[in-house]
């Protein structure tokens, strides 16, 4: 698969306990990517963060949060992502959504390990 060398970053900031249909949200909108045939996507954890209302969500030890920060990160062409978008916006019900053009240098495949 080849990416065009400008494309689009989506990131979804959520909750790790977000859930959508009875399951972590995260995990929901990884799965539609993969049936959206996008390119790939990464789930990072966060270990701190506060978003609209302002409500601390910490990995610290005295703190133990158990919603701690989500992103997720899709790069693909503007084209799947505008697609992709609409289909975010039911699955979502709080969190920010961001999306900005980004110059891709690589994005390869080692095919000689799947042998």
């Amino acid at each position: 698969m080849k990416l065009p060398s400008e494309a689009k970053l989506l990131r979804i900031f959520i909750g790790e306990a977000d859930k959508f249909e009875g399951k972590p949200l995260f995990e929901a909108i990884i799965n539609l990517a993969r049936k959206q045939n996008m390119q790939g996507a990464t789930i990072l954890r966060g270990l701190m963060g506060f978003g609209a209302d302002s409500k601390m969500h910490s990995a610290n030890i005295l703190r133990l949060s158990e919603d701690l920060p989500i992103v997720i990160e899709i790069v693909d062409s503007a084209e799947k992502i505008e697609r992709f978008l609409p289909l975010l916006d039911n699955m979502i019900k709080e969190g920010m959504v961001t999306l900005e053009k980004v110059d891709v240098i690589a994005y390869r495949n080692n095919t000689e390990n799947e042998k």
